[in-house]
């Protein structure tokens, strides 16, 4: 029973946000680039790429709630303009990856990360993916999100409103979560974007 509560709790979002503005995200994106650019090169560039993006003001303050999409994306094009694009990317990864931290330490209930930590792959993936799907105003806004479980599982973002070269600051949200929650080896592909013309960003996932 406490299995089954862990899941549903899981599921269902424990900080619901289904009902704010679909053009809003959650502030982690913003807030985890900041943390990135200070640890790795140091707050004088930090200051260089926000003060690009028309936002120093975040990040000696950074925000505690929903922010527009738009800004998000302005700051990864700030990111991707100041710096040349391995390095950008790299960065852009990283704070992917700290916010998959952040979500599994504060909006994913204890019980539930072993939950699912002790499922097979098979049976964690589909759980994860409904939850990522039903939160899916962390990281795609306005954006709709599709999931379908296979071999890959599948992720797809119609009118992803946050893109970068290679969707690189998703692919380390995404694999992080699965990589710490499914399966250690877990691997995400990006394989369509929407910067190349089209109207998805596909991610693909493998788990064994």
């Amino acid at each position: 029973m406490a299995d089954a509560v862990a899941i549903r709790d899981l599921t269902s979002g424990v900080d619901d946000m289904t009902s704010v503005a679909s053009a809003r995200v959650g502030p982690n994106a913003i807030i985890q680039l900041g943390e990135t650019l200070k640890d790795r090169l140091g707050e004088p560039c930090a200051l260089t790429v926000f003060e690009r993006a028309g936002l120093s003001a975040m990040l000696s303050e950074p925000p505690a709630d929903m922010v527009s999409e738009r800004v998000v994306k302005t700051l990864f094009d700030a990111l991707f303009d100041t710096l040349d694009a391995d390095q950008a990317s790299t960065l852009a990864h990283e704070a992917g990856v700290r916010t998959a931290d952040y979500i599994m330490a504060n909006r994913i209930p204890a019980i539930a990360r072993l939950v699912l930590k002790a499922l097979p792959a098979a049976l964690a993936a589909p759980v994860l993916l409904r939850a990522i799907s039903q939160n899916a105003w962390t990281f795609a806004g306005s954006g709709a999100v599709t999931v379908r479980v296979g071999a890959p599982h599948v992720l797809e973002i119609a009118g992803n409103p946050i893109t970068t070269p290679g969707c690189v600051w998703h692919v380390g949200v995404f694999e992080r979560l699965f990589q710490s929650l499914v399966a250690r080896h877990s691997r995400v592909s990006h394989m369509r974007c929407r910067r190349d013309g089209g109207d998805i960003c596909r991610f693909e996932i493998v788990t064994r």
